[in-house]
């Protein structure tokens, strides 16, 4: 099934099959730039053409852009490493655990999903009985609050799953502190112990990542349960590269499903496996999906859900607009903050922030 076009599928034709890059002429080029770009997906191409022996088989006018992306992803990387020696620095001496998650586990772990990635922050894991004395020791190591509304500092500490983020005041980089990975306060409740427990231990200590079933059951519950999912490819590519690198081990595939389900992160799951199997055919076993399917939503949820999924995951471009895109989105948007809140906290927050917005206020949460 095709997102809308064939032309604004171009992006995704070229993720599931990298050696299409040979074949493509100025024009698609073109599109296809323009796309990656916006769904910061260019410098993954960029290394791809390099590793397959396509780089002299790209356009000339092409290959500027590319070279760009990677130096820039190179970049970005040395920066996560960095900051990465920093936390390790700053909590080594006062926790006995802490998790990277995401684009920092990726890096650390030498995973393929850190392939020209860009990264906007640095996300960690700690116990939340930890949680002060850790705020305490980043924040002397030179970390500090970003500015926020007290309301906004209320959300984040008493509904979300993290403290607000903080940001480095020499070198501007920004540090997301978790001690679970969805708000406490939506549909969902992960045990955060069972992650941390299950955490595979880095040999920079006291650094550990998630486990592979974990990690990529984090990733789709950031996707599908918690996140914006309007734009966001490039987190279901994120699955793709853990699917495509764990995968190769049979023992994942027979843990993931039960521990799913001991997560509460089956539904988030089965979203996941089934856009996989949508944008990237052949990854997820069939006996699998099967099994998931007790998992998925209920008709009429699940067709609409795919609707709008497919319709808002691609990056849109304007000239690509669509009021049915920009629908979807919204409806997807919609969606996550009340799967984020009780229905009163919701119409209570929804009843705030507006009006902040008619006072002319900035609003954050």
């Amino acid at each position: 099934m095709a997102i809308c076009s064939a032309a604004k599928n171009r992006l995704i034709q070229v993720l599931r099959e990298p050696e299409h890059m040979a074949s493509l002429g100025l024009a698609d080029w073109e599109l296809v730039v323009r796309q990656a770009r916006c769904a910061r997906l260019l410098g993954r191409l960029a290394f791809q053409a390099h590793e397959l022996g396509l780089w002299q088989r790209v356009p000339a006018p092409v290959r500027p852009h590319l070279e760009a992306a990677a130096r820039l992803a190179e970049k970005h990387r040395t920066v996560m490493e960095w900051e990465i020696r920093q936390v390790q620095r700053v909590l080594g001496p006062i926790c006995q655990k802490v998790v990277l998650l995401k684009g920092a586990a990726y890096v650390a772990g030498g995973l393929p999903a850190a392939l020209g990635r860009l990264f906007s922050d640095l996300d960690i894991l700690v116990p939340k009985a930890e949680l002060a004395q850790v705020e305490e020791a980043l924040l002397g190591a030179g970390w500090q609050p970003i500015q926020l509304h007290p309301y906004d500092q209320r959300y984040y500490r008493a509904w979300m799953h993290e403290l607000p983020p903080l940001e480095h005041r020499v070198r501007h980089t920004t540090l997301d502190v978790h001690h679970t990975i969805l708000p406490e306060t939506g549909r969902l409740h992960p045990d955060p112990q069972k992650l941390l427990a299950a955490a595979v231990a880095l040999p920079e200590k006291p650094l550990y990542i998630l486990s592979p079933p974990d990690m990529l059951l984090h990733s789709a519950a950031h996707l599908f349960q918690d996140g914006q999912i309007g734009g966001a490819l490039r987190d279901l590519v994120d699955m793709a590269d853990l699917v495509g690198h764990f995968g190769r081990q049979p023992e994942f595939w027979s843990a993931l499903l039960p521990r799913a389900r001991q997560l509460e992160l089956a539904r988030p799951l089965w979203y996941a496996l089934a856009h996989l199997r949508w944008s990237f055919p052949g990854l997820v076993p069939e006996e699998l999906f099967q099994q998931a399917r007790s998992d998925r939503p209920p008709w009429p949820i699940r067709p609409l859900m795919n609707l709008l999924i497919r319709r808002a995951l691609p990056p849109e471009l304007p000239q690509q607009a669509s009021w049915l895109g920009q629908t979807a989105r919204w409806l997807l948007y919609v969606r996550s903050h009340w799967l984020r809140m009780p229905p009163r906290l919701l119409i209570s927050h929804l009843v705030h922030k507006a009006l902040r917005r008619w006072r002319g206020e900035d609003t954050q949460a």
